[in-house]
């Protein structure tokens, strides 16, 4: 297993389709959720990668501070469907928060997570800082680590 942080001008052309591919195949098709997943911030990311043989297992995006929220950020977090029983949502929240931390030399990281992940994501170190809100029709709350 390799995990990689890229900006977004290293992406191969491969490596940047299968991470859309993947985004596309969970967060709009298996949420049945019609959204703009471009929503032109790739190219302000490092983009977290964790793949094996050429296989991209799961992914998730990182952002300073000042992008997305007042303190650095980590979103689109996501594990191919075929291989969420590998546990690899740990180890990728687990490298894209190091990645925060070397790359942007910083603790804070504020997220907005899926309500039910809550229990999830506070094994890493995020506390819930906001009530219930519907984005793009899903329950989300916000959670940071300070």
């Amino acid at each position: 297993m390799k995990i990689e942080i890229k900006p977004f001008n290293e992406l191969s052309v491969h490596e940047l389709y299968k991470l859309l591919s993947l985004r596309n195949e969970v967060f709009i098709v298996e949420q049945n959720c019609v959204y703009q997943d471009l929503d032109g911030d790739d190219d302000k990311a490092l983009h977290v990668l964790i793949s094996e043989n050429n296989d991209l297992l799961a992914y998730a995006r990182i952002f300073e501070k000042g992008i997305k929220y007042p303190t650095a950020s980590i979103g689109r977090v996501i594990v191919a469907p075929s291989k969420r029983n590998l546990k690899l949502g740990y180890v990728l929240v687990n490298a894209a928060v190091d990645a925060v931390h070397n790359h942007f030399n910083t603790e804070e990281i504020t997220i907005s997570a899926q309500e039910h992940l809550q229990k999830f994501y506070a094994a890493h170190g995020f506390v819930t800082t906001s009530a219930v809100y519907l984005e793009d029709d899903i329950p989300h709350v916000q959670m940071q680590i300070k």
